[in-house]
This record gives C-alpha cells, sequence and structure tokens, in this order.
C-alpha cells in the first residue's frame, strides 16, 4: 500500500513511518524541515498550510491511504493565534481530504479528546462534541470537515489523548516533560481534577495504522485502555521509575491561570477499539513499561 504520513517528524508520525515501513508499505513522509527520521520511505519537506504545494506533492505519489497526524497541539498557543490553529487544523485537513476523494485513498485524521467539554467523560466514540476554547473548535471543524468532503466510508476518525513518548521530538510531551523533571529530583505540579487518558505514541500508531491498512471508517479512539487523573498518573510514574513520589504536588486547574479552557473529565471510551482492532489500547502499566525502556535505550 502507499501512504502518506503527515507530520513524519513528530512524536506520532516518526512511529507510523518505521511501524508501515516494516509492515512493507511504501510511504511518503511530509513535515517541514530537515528529515529527522531514518528509515527506507521517501521524505519531503513541505509546509503543509501551503495548500497548492501540498496539492502537488501528494498528487505525484498517487497514495492509497493519507494519514493526518499532523497539526497545532499546542492548546494555550491555539488560544493566542486561532488564526494559525484554523489553518493548521482544519485548512490543511481540507486539503488533505480533497486530494484523498481525488485519488481514492482512505484518509485518517487524528483528532483529540478535547473535542469534549469534559462534564460527563468517559465518552463514547458516538458522543456528541461540545468543544470549548480555539484549540478544541478547531479540531472538531478538522473532523467535520473530514465528514463533508469525503464518502463516510472513504475516512476515519482517531481521537487519541495525552501522548507520550522518549525521547521528545522537538516540543516536550507530557511523559517526557514529567519524567525528567522528576529525574532531576524538581517538583511537578500536576492537577488532580483533570481526569484523562494518557497514551503511548507507539501505541497510538499501531491503532491508526491498522485503521488505513484496513480501510475501518468511522469514528474511533485510539488511545490508553485507562481513565485516571494526572496525579495518579504522577504517582504511577514515580512507582514504575522509582522517583520520590513527594516530588509530586496536586494543584487545581482553576489555581492556574489557562489561556484556553481544558476539560476536566475528558476521558475516552476505547471499548469500540479494544474489541475491534488487533492493535489494542495499552494499560497505564504497558504504557510506562515502554517508556522505561525507551528511557534506557535512550538517555
Amino acid at each position: 500500500m502507499r501512504v502518506v504520513v503527515t507530520g513524519s517528524n513528530g512524536l506520532v508520525g516518526r512511529r507510523l513511518v518505521s511501524q508501515l515501513v516494516e509492515r512493507g508499505h511504501e510511504v511518503l513522509g511530509l513535515a517541514r524541515g530537515a528529515r529527522r527520521v531514518e528509515g527506507a520511505f521517501t521524505y519531503a519537506s513541505v509546509d503543509l498550510t501551503d495548500g497548492p504545494l501540498l496539492t502537488e506533492t501528494l498528487g505525484g505519489f498517487k497514495a492509497e491511504a493519507i494519514i493526518n497526524p499532523a497539526g497545532m497541539t499546542d492548546v494555550d498557543g491555539c488560544e493566542r493565534d486561532p488564526v494559525a490553529a484554523w489553518n493548521a487544523n482544519v485548512g490543511v485537513v481540507a486539503t488533505l481530504a480533497r486530494a484523498a476523494r481525488t485519488a481514492g485513498a482512505h484518509l485518517v485524521h487524528v483528532s483529540t479528546d478535547y473535542v469534549f467539554d469534559g462534564e460527563d467523560g468517559p465518552y463514547a466514540v458516538d458522543a456528541k462534541p461540545n468543544p470549548r476554547g480555539t484549540y478544541a473548535l478547531t479540531k472538531h471543524a478538522g473532523e467535520q470537515t473530514v465528514k463533508a468532503l469525503l464518502p463516510a466510508a472513504q475516512w476515519s476518525i482517531a481521537r487519541t489523548a495525552v501522548v507520550s513518548g522518549w525521547p521528545s521530538t522537538g516540543k516536550n510531551n507530557f511523559g517526557y516533560w514529567l519524567i525528567s523533571t522528576l529525574a532531576r529530583g524538581q517538583p511537578v505540579p500536576l492537577f488532580s481534577d483533570q481526569w484523562v487518558s494518557t497514551s503511548h505514541a507507539t501505541n497510538v500508531a499501531a491503532m491508526v495504522a491498522e485503521l488505513a491498512e484496513k480501510r475501518l471508517p468511522g469514528l474511533w479512539h485510539t488511545c490508553g485502555a485507562e481513565v485516571m487523573d494526572r496525579v495518579t498518573f504522577g504517582r504511577r510514574v514515580c512507582e514504575r521509575f522509582g522517583f520520590d513520589p513527594a516530588l509530586i504536588k496536586p494543584s487545581r486547574m482553576a489555581d492556574v491561570k489557562l489561556a484556553s479552557p481544558r476539560p476536566a473529565k475528558s476521558g475516552l471510551d476505547v471499548t469500540k477499539t479494544a474489541q475491534t482492532l488487533d492493535a489494542r489500547p495499552w494499560t497505564v502499566a504497558r504504557a510506562l513499561d515502554e517508556l522505561f525502556r525507551e528511557r534506557q535505550e535512550h538517555p
């Protein structure tokens, strides 16, 4: 299969490329700047928000599947620059969807738990979104764009949440930041009132890749199997890595000046994914084992 992966230098994208190549697919990785991932795949440096250039690049590859984990994920940054957020999280998606329609390719678009308001999680795949804040609004608009521009059989939307992996890919992810800070013996403030589905990038990539390979349509939750508050997760990290749990300092979202609102109970129900895919959502213990292994391999 000929597969395009956007954001191929990123946390999920680089793992997607590696897994797809390992499975024998022909891969075109797209990202801005120099190639930062080794492997037997084609790479093109592309500003994804440049619609004509992106369309031309995609047209030359003749993809059978397009996977889009790229996007503007800095929640507060999106609030400060809504135009950039819209261009990255909606405009790029529209270009990819039009290209997929032209080529007859299956589009797997990676979205987020933030499309929900966080008042009544964990959320099933068919729960009604109610986004709050620019990041959430643009990610929800990206989902709607996919649905509007492609036939139902030709798209998958894969929502994920709090994705971690080691090492960092240039911008800190939650797990990398948490482990690095604790390893220095520094205290870590974590929200006790935000419940999330923490995920590992390798597991997310495996689930998303399977959606593309099997052309499985519809909405999917491709995240970790367990929902817990961030303080509890932090203490689980301390237990697995041997850090001092006293370094975890519980705080509340209301006590911090945040540019954009965060959903409090934003966990995702992964029942459909666990019952359907061969790549099952990982438990927290499994994800922490992988983070531990990665840190040992790349200190």
